[in-house]
């Protein structure tokens, strides 16, 4: 497998945790989102993600995109550990979770979205991260509310990690990068803290990899 990533993607990260956690071995090709433009808009990647955005993974010939994608694809395909265990039910409170996460907070808050505010709206850098917190602290206060209501466990839900703590991890990561409020989020910082205990949530950590800057 070769999984197109940028250490500091929170969607790559994302990735690189679920292979991690199925002991999958992948070979990471690094794309440098920023670097001369940035590198995801290099005819190459498009030819592999018209979308321009990471992760892509390549398996077997065949090439995904969308984090969640990937993940319920490895899900699938490597059941073991399970990241979307229970009953259904279950399961769609663990993809309410993660896509409060992927698809409430993340896509206001990306490299392109931030981007456009600076050079097509104008924004300064302050009030660039002022949209930044407003978003990241709006949307993590809601997750906060839905850990209170799961059922207990040293997890998002549960014993184990599922795809929601695959994807809390990475957003609480850019939230602390960039200064966003979130000292009061008692169960958000206790799963967080549990996960990156985990040497599969380490290994994925953007210092650990090899684009790391």
């Amino acid at each position: 497998m070769k999984l197109y990533t940028y250490f500091r993607s929170s969607a790559a990260y994302r990735v690189r945790i679920a292979l991690n956690l199925k002991g999958i071995d992948y070979e990471a090709v690094p794309v440098h989102l920023v670097r001369e433009g940035g590198e995801q808009h290099r005819p190459e990647y498009r030819a592999l993600n018209p979308a321009g955005l990471v992760p892509a993974l390549e398996d077997q010939g065949e090439v995904l995109t969308q984090s969640l994608a990937i993940i319920e694809y490895l899900d699938e395909t490597y059941p073991a550990p399970p990241l979307l265990p229970g009953d259904a039910r279950m399961r769609a409170r663990i993809r309410a979770l993660a896509l409060a996460i992927a698809c409430d907070i993340h896509p206001v808050n990306n490299l392109r979205v931030l981007n456009y505010l600076v050079h097509e709206i104008g924004a300064d850098e302050a009030q660039k991260s002022r949209w930044y917190r407003h978003w990241v602290e709006t949307g993590l206060a809601a997750v906060e509310e839905m850990l209170a209501e799961a059922p207990a466990g040293r997890f998002c839900f549960g014993a184990c990690p599922t795809l929601a703590d695959v994807c809390l991890v990475p957003q609480v990561f850019n939230a602390r990068r960039f200064g966003c409020r979130i000292d009061d989020f008692e169960n958000i910082l206790r799963v967080v803290a549990e996960c990156e205990s985990l040497d599969a949530f380490r290994r994925a950590a953007p210092g650990e990899q090899p684009d790391a800057e």
